[in-house]
């Protein structure tokens, strides 16, 4: 699981949850721990204690009024003949004895365990007692899955002189603590599953309020738009930390409006210094034949000369056809800048449609249409307009060297009118095919390049839509869809 993917209110959820578990299973190993050091305590503990009150207790025997024997190790077996199981019996533990060079000499063989008495002590015991202060051993070893002590000590006389070993073999019994350790993790199992399910409902309830803030937060800025008024926000009882970041994003929301006014106002500026100067330009090309059309008259005018009026007639029909073109540029200009208005009159998009393609009386021209009669409300002069120049770019797209074909089709469906418009021209480059719709693009040699842009702002007006597609040197199709109500 890649934790980086998951989202902050997962990742506070699983955090919780995982300090609950790590503190379980930290507090159970500790408590696991603390029973085996407490057991070890104990037993070694009760084993000092019952061989102290062994030791007292065998001491009154030896020093006891009923003992006739000499107390010497070679009397041990007499004395304790018949007392060792006394003892053994009140200490609830198994006794052996041996002497001071390790051969047993009596052994209880009552008690809670019969062990079997070693009838000689190894030298590795016998050096261990000899070599420590106290005289004292502890042999500790596990058999059959079960652990044993066994303690090795000097038995003195009342003059202190050693005389025997006394050995206490010790089973390490845990089934009481085993029970303990259970009942205790038993209980505390259950104390953590409440903990668990209380950290769980918390965790929950806190990552909810924690990220509360921060889905707002995150909601307002995927709806924060450049061309749109923005909305701040307005979060109740936060923390500092997203107190702050709602209050940059206010700010920031201030900022970006201000922004977005200037660049609105900086590019309808910028648009129409670009317009003027395409414009201007536009113009000045025709004016630049006219004026050496003129200068070219004036200086060869005569009035005697007998072809004067075959020249004055071709020096009008120069100027006529310059003052032609700016007319056209002006007019050009002025249908894009002069937003269409909607008149929305209800007419037969068929028959409009069927009338715009009249004026250019071209057999290479072919109407279709799925219907008679399709009702649209829509400006009359508007359609006209966007036909004619879908077509006559359409027209103007094709090779000389080719038959030019152009088909015209008007259909419609529940709601729209849908208007295909198909050429075999040359088609659109691909790197053209974004700036189709671009107000000053062309790839003519003459124009403005603000025919298509004007279409597809009439249609967008009436709430449509228009689309393309091109093949290189195969065609074009222009698909024009708008509403048949508005």
């Amino acid at each position: 699981m890649n934790l980086k993917k998951l989202s902050l209110r997962t990742r506070i959820f699983l955090a919780m949850i995982f300090l609950v578990l790590l503190a379980s299973i930290l507090i159970s190993a500790v408590a696991i721990y603390q029973y085996k050091e407490q057991s070890e305590d104990y037993h070694k503990g009760r084993l000092e204690r019952k061989e102290e009150n062994i030791q007292t207790h065998l001491k009154r025997v030896l020093n006891g009024r009923q003992n006739t024997w000499e107390v010497k190790t070679e009397n041990i077996p007499l004395i304790f003949k018949e007392e060792i199981y006394n003892v053994a019996d009140i200490h609830k533990l198994q006794i052996n004895l041996y002497d001071l060079e390790g051969n047993l000499l009596i052994s209880s063989k009552a008690g809670l365990q019969n062990f079997a008495a070693e009838k000689c002590l190894n030298a590795e015991i016998l050096n261990a007692i000899s070599n420590t202060a106290v005289h004292r051993f502890v042999d500790k070893h596990q058999e059959n899955g079960e652990t044993f002590q066994s303690s090795y000590t000097i038995i003195t006389d009342q003059r202190s002189k050693s005389i025997a070993i006394l050995n206490l073999p010790y089973l390490e019994k845990d089934d009481f603590l085993n029970k303990e350790l259970q009942e205790f993790l038993k209980r505390i199992g259950f104390a953590f599953m409440f903990v668990l399910l209380m950290a769980i409902a918390i965790a929950f309830l806190l990552s909810k309020y924690i990220t509360k803030s921060l889905k707002t937060i995150s909601d307002k800025i995927n709806t924060t738009r450049l061309e749109k008024r923005n909305e701040k926000i307005n979060v109740d009882t936060t923390s500092e930390e997203i107190s702050t970041l709602v209050n940059s994003y206010n700010s920031m929301i201030d900022e970006l409006e201000e922004s977005a006014v200037q660049l609105a106002k900086s590019e309808r500026e910028q648009a129409w210094r670009e317009m003027a100067k395409q414009v201007a330009h536009e113009i000045k090309n025709p004016l630049t034949p006219m004026r050496l059309t003129v200068q070219n008259f004036q200086r060869k005018f005569n009035p005697d000369d007998d072809n004067i009026r075959l020249k004055v007639d071709e020096y009008s029909k120069t100027l006529i056809q310059q003052i032609d073109t700016m007319s056209s540029i002006a007019s050009a200009f002025s249908n894009f800048a002069k937003m269409p208005a909607q008149q929305n009159e209800t007419l037969n998009v068929v028959k409009i449609v069927k009338l715009a393609l009249d004026i250019f009386n071209e057999d290479y021209l072919v109407f279709k249409a799925s219907k008679e009669e399709i009702i649209a409300k829509f400006d009359r002069t508007q359609l006209i307009r966007v036909v004619t120049n879908l077509v006559k770019n359409g027209i103007q797209s094709i090779p000389e060297s080719q038959t030019p074909k152009i088909v015209v089709s008007v259909n419609d469906d529940a709601n729209n009118v849908i208007i295909i418009i198909s050429d075999n021209g040359s088609g659109i480059s691909d790197e053209n095919i974004e700036k189709v719709f671009e107000p000053k693009f062309t790839t003519k040699t003459s124009g403005m390049g603000l025919g298509l842009a004007m279409v597809k702002n009439i249609v967008e007006t009436y709430k449509g839509s228009i689309k393309f597609e091109s093949q290189k040197d195969i065609g074009t199709t222009f698909k024009v869809t708008f509403p048949k109500e508005n």
